[in-house]
């Protein structure tokens, strides 16, 4: 979540523009009565507040809208985000269209300190649904993939326990801004656990899927088998990395047998059994695992896309 710091407007192109505090933005459009509004993919540019306080840090002054930016957000490092990124303030909702663009030397903040860091740290985006923004208003953000969530349980899948580890998962994926598409309680049988995360990858519900339970060394835990026998690559470093950082909190981390994989352009991770250590595992993973799906799907790799 972040929270607008200034609203920018300019009355015509290469000026600095200037915080006006509010604005009405307009649908397929951009803000009202700012210069760079129109019909293209490129009507609200936003900017990061901290990304612009760094800059400050060389002893250069800037205003708001120094750089062009529509909004001055603080909370969100916009550059990080996939495109198809969705935005949301109160009614109006915007879409990631393009990250970076080519600086123009005729640029006011240009001309008078020789840089700047629209290039680099801008992003754009189109209005899908417009409506009135101010300072102050906060900001929050959805991804354009999935995820989909499969509790290894045999207790489970006869309602005899809650599904509190997957409701984590949930929760602490919802909260990074995916959308949980499936999310089912799988008895510890791997031809069962195989069918369902084959279902999720090859008919693309899901481009994340995250396994819980069935990873230890009970007879009836299996999820790692049916994790390898699904995946076409394999991708260790993932579960590793969990175990490496959970024995950093208990030794017996290391008797985890995860697995972590990839089958078509699904990214398949086990994680731990418990609600403790699936929030402690997955809060270390989960930025990294976003730049994973990203090159897997082939949706980074160059600034100033379109």
């Amino acid at each position: 979540m972040g929270t607008i710091k200034a609203v920018c407007i300019s009355e015509k192109k290469g000026v600095e523009k200037v915080n006006i505090n509010e604005a009405m933005i307009i649908e397929d459009f951009g803000l009202e009565n700012d210069a760079h509004a129109g019909k293209w993919h490129r009507q609200v540019s936003l900017l990061s507040y901290e990304r612009r306080e760094d800059f400050k840090k060389k002893g250069v002054e800037v205003s708001d809208g120094a750089f062009g930016e529509n909004l001055l957000v603080s909370g969100i490092d916009f550059i990080h985000l996939p495109l198809g990124t969705k935005f949301f303030v109160g009614d109006v909702e915007l879409e990631l269209t393009q990250i970076g663009k080519e600086c123009h030397k005729g640029c006011a903040i240009m001309q008078q300190v020789g840089t700047c860091i629209m290039p680099t740290n801008g992003v754009f985006t189109k209005v899908l649904k417009g409506g009135k923004v101010k300072v102050g208003d906060e900001m929050t953000y959805k991804l354009p993939y999935t995820v989909g969530i499969i509790t290894a349980s045999d207790k489970g899948s006869r309602g005899e326990r809650v599904d509190l580890s997957g409701a984590k998962i949930k929760e602490m994926v919802e909260k990074a801004g995916y959308q949980v598409t499936s999310m089912e309680i799988v008895e510890d049988d791997k031809e069962k656990l195989k069918a369902a995360m084959t279902k999720l990858a090859d008919e693309k519900i899901a481009d994340l899927i995250l396994t819980t339970g069935g990873t230890g060394f009970s007879m009836r835990d299996v999820t790692p088998e049916a994790t390898i026998e699904v995946c076409d690559r394999m991708a260790m470093g993932i579960a590793e990395a969990m175990r490496a950082y959970s024995m950093t909190i208990t030794k017996r981390a290391m008797l985890s047998r995860a697995v972590s994989g990839i089958r078509k352009q699904s990214l398949i991770v086990n994680m731990p059994g418990s609600p403790k250590a699936v929030e402690e595992s997955l809060e270390y993973i989960l930025d990294s695992l976003l730049h994973g799906i990203q090159i897997l799907k082939g949706d980074t790799g160059e600034c100033a896309r379109h």
